[in-house]
C-alpha cells in the first residue's frame, strides 16, 4: 500500500528576524508578502487548509525570514498559529529557516516546546570572504556551531548553498559543497545567484562591477553539487528560487541564471556527467552502439532539455538507443560495431 502523500503549508515571513540587509536580498519580491504578523501567518494558513488531507505526514513550514532572530514574544505568536493544527492532528511537524548565528540553547528550547522538526540554515557560502562580500553578517565558524547544536538537540538540519555570488569561484563553491558535507546535514537546497530588483547587488550589476554566471554554468556547478550530495547520501530537496508570481513579474528579476525549470536542468547535467564517462568507454572498446535502459520517470532527465544529452553523447560518438524499463535505476549496454 502507498505511503500518504505529505503536504506542506508555507508561511512566509520575508526578511523578519534579519538584522542585515545581504547585497543580494529583497525578501519582499522573493515571497510575495510584506511583513511578518500572526493575522498574516492566520491568512496564508487559511488559505491552504481547503487542498489539505489532515495528517501527522503533513507539515508546516516557516520560510523567508530568520525565524530565530525574531523577538520571543513574536515567535511564540507567530508559533499559537500553528498550534491548533498540530492539536488538531491537520500537521505532524513544523520546520523553519533562520540563520546559522541565532541557534543557542534558549531558542531551541522554543522550537522543541512547539514541535519544530526541521531547522534550515541560511548558509549561502562556507567562505569567509564571500559571506563579507555579500553583507551576511556571519562566519563559517558559526555554520558548524550551529549544525552541532542542532544535531545536539534532535533536529533535523538543512543548508541552504548559494552559487555564482561575489567573490566566489567554482573552486571555492566545490570547497564549500566539501565542507557542506563534512557537517552531514539531512538535506540541502541549492541556488544560483540572481540580482532581485532593490537591492545592492542590482546597482553593483548595473555599474558593471560584478559578471553573473549564464544558465549553463550556474547549472553545471549544482550538477557537481547535486552529484557530491547525493552520492554522500545527503538529500537535495530544492534546486532552484520556487517561481511565484510574485518573483517572476516583469523586471523583479533584473539578470540572473532563472528559468522555471532549472532544477530538471541541472538533474540532466547530473545524469549526463554520470553516463558520458561510461558511455566514452564503451565507444572507445568498439561497442558504440548503445542501449540505455531507463525508468519511465527518468526519461525526461536521461535525454535532456531538447535531446540535449543525447547530442552530446552523439558528438563522441555514440549511437543511442533509449529504452523505458521498470527497472529502478538507469544501465548501459554496449554492442559491437559492424
Amino acid at each position: 500500500m502507498k505511503g500518504k502523500v505529505m503536504s506542506i503549508i508555507p508561511i512566509f515571513i520575508p526578511h523578519a528576524g534579519c538584522p542585515h540587509q545581504c547585497v543580494f536580498c529583497n525578501q519582499k519580491k522573493i515571497s510575495g508578502q510584506k511583513t511578518a504578523s500572526a493575522e498574516a501567518v492566520r491568512q496564508q494558513i487559511e488559505k491552504y487548509l481547503q487542498w489539505i488531507k489532515p495528517g501527522k505526514e503533513n507539515e508546516a513550514a516557516f520560510y523567508g525570514g530568520s525565524f530565530t532572530g525574531l523577538d520571543m514574544d513574536l515567535q511564540e505568536e507567530l508559533f499559537k498559529s500553528v498550534d491548533k493544527l498540530l492539536q488538531e492532528g491537520i500537521i505532524g511537524s513544523v520546520r523553519l529557516s533562520t540563520r546559522p548565528d541565532y541557534i543557542d540553547e534558549e531558542r531551541l528550547a522554543l522550537l522543541k516546546k512547539h514541535n519544530v522538526s526541521t531547522v534550515e540554515l541560511g548558509v549561502q557560502s562556507l567562505d569567509d570572504s564571500v559571506l563579507e562580500l555579500a553583507g551576511r553578517g556571519h562566519n563559517a565558524a558559526s555554520v558548524a556551531k550551529a549544525v552541532e547544536l542542532l544535531r545536539a538537540h534532535g533536529f533535523k538540519t538543512g543548508l541552504q548553498l548559494m552559487c555564482g555570488m561575489p567573490g566566489q569561484t567554482a573552486a571555492s563553491f566545490m570547497d564549500t559543497v566539501a565542507e557542506s558535507i563534512a557537517l552531514k546535514p539531512d538535506m540541502v537546497r541549492l541556488y544560483p545567484l540572481l540580482v532581485i530588483k532593490d537591492t545592492p547587488l542590482e546597482e553593483t550589476y548595473r555599474s558593471g562591477k560584478f559578471t553573473l554566471l549564464g544558465v549553463d554554468a550556474a547549472a553545471e556547478l549544482c550538477a557537481a553539487a547535486l552529484q557530491k550530495f547525493t552520492g554522500n547520501g545527503i538529500n537535495v530537496i530544492r534546486i532552484g528560487l520556487q517561481p511565484d508570481d510574485e518573483l517572476c513579474s516583469p523586471g523583479n528579476i533584473v539578470a540572473g541564471p532563472f528559468h522555471p525549470a532549472f532544477g530538471e536542468i541541472v538533474k540532466s547535467m547530473a545524469v549526463r556527467n554520470e553516463l558520458t564517462p561510461q558511455i566514452m568507454a564503451l565507444v572507445n572498446a568498439g561497442r558504440s552502439k548503445i542501449k540505455i535502459y531507463v525508468p519511465q520517470n527518468m526519461e525526461s532527465k536521461l535525454r535532456g532539455q531538447h535531446n540535449s544529452n543525447i547530442k552530446c553523447w552523439q558528438k563522441i560518438g555514440a549511437c543511442i538507443e533509449v529504452i523505458k524499463t521498470k527497472n529502478a535505476s538507469i544501465y548501459l549496454e554496449g554492442e559491437n560495431n559492424e
